[in-house]
């Protein structure tokens, strides 16, 4: 058992990660996970939709896409005050990191003008900045990079021999190369993917090899649990096995030891003791609120009852910790 970073992980050994016996696996990420982190303390994270639906690409499992008849009102960029205020909210809620997305297949030079603005008054506010606009040209990761930027995050979703399954509008290297001019731009990289959605434990496996491969690791790795909305092409699919989806998180812990494991979209539908066995496995972030751009998500009361119950803290951001991740 090792904690070395690795970027030449072998699909076979994944394979045997994820193959262990539940418990021997458990143990490993868990001891992986405790080599590098607190294992008593969570990064907390708090996401708003600053620009809701009339997406023009076709992903699944998306209720913001304009190829999904779901209902969802298309909205204007949220403006600068009100994103100002549920900042402020996120912030004495205990987050430390605020994350703005919104609905692009990429932004717009004027669309990225007004993002910057937003990144500029939360990061005034001593927070955490994530944004998730869609893809990026280098021009536009080093803007963001000089607004102060902290995070950008860009999904992978699935395996590449799976992803044409779920999106069609644009490739798998059009992320692969978003990720490259964030991460080139000197952005910290927020970068995972979505379970449940049709595809085989070996996809999950290259989903992480993908990730633990990239030429520097992901800081930030977000595990989706599929949120089934009514008028996506995957509503109705088959749920996923609550303990393969702890064993994502494990494999996910082992392969990339130093990163963020972060519960993301999917929450609602596991019960605390599901959640744990995560923070267990190597899970060491959520994101915290209502809602996650369009779907719910438990809320902060009910979160801190679990904390309590766990003897977990939420981790607080230091200006040192801040300035060592730029």
């Amino acid at each position: 058992m090792t904690n070395k970073i690795r970027n030449n992980w072998k699909l076979n050994e994944i394979e045997v990660l994820f193959n262990l016996p539940f418990n021997d696996l458990i143990y490993q990420s868990h001891t992986i996970h405790r080599e590098n982190f607190d294992p008593n303390q969570i990064q907390i994270s708090t996401l708003l939709s600053i620009k809701t639906g009339a997406c023009p690409e076709d992903c699944s499992y998306c209720s913001q896409s304009s190829k999904n008849n779901t209902g969802l009102e298309r909205e204007q960029l949220m403006p600068l005050t009100e994103v100002i205020q549920a900042a402020k909210e996120a912030k004495s809620n205990g987050a430390s990191r605020f994350c703005m997305g919104a609905a692009w297949r990429n932004p717009t030079e004027k669309s990225l003008d007004k993002v910057i603005a937003m990144v500029e008054a939360v990061k005034a506010l001593d927070m955490e900045t994530c944004v998730t606009l869609g893809m990026l040209n280098k021009s536009q990761a080093l803007k963001l990079k000089d607004s102060g930027l902290d995070y950008y995050n860009h999904n992978l979703d699935t395996s590449p021999e799976f992803y044409g399954e779920v999106i069609t509008t644009r490739t798998y290297q059009d992320r692969l190369e978003t990720l490259h001019h964030v991460r080139e731009a000197g952005i910290n990289v927020c970068s995972g993917g979505i379970l449940g959605m049709g595809e085989t434990r070996r996809d999950r496996a290259r989903l992480l090899q993908e990730l633990a491969n990239l030429p520097k690791q992901p800081e930030s790795v977000p595990i989706n649990d599929l949120v089934q909305i009514k008028g996506t092409p995957l509503d109705g699919i088959d749920k996923l096995d609550p303990f393969e989806f702890v064993r994502t998180i494990a494999v996910a812990r082992i392969l990339m030891p130093k990163s963020y494991v972060r519960l993301s979209a999917g929450r609602t539908e596991m019960n605390d003791e599901m959640q744990a066995l995560c923070f267990f496995a190597g899970a060491n972030s959520m994101f915290y609120g209502e809602r996650l751009l369009t779907t719910d998500n438990p809320g902060e009361t009910h979160d801190q009852l679990l904390f309590q119950r766990l003897g977990m803290n939420k981790e607080v951001l230091s200006k040192q910790t801040s300035e060592a991740m730029n």
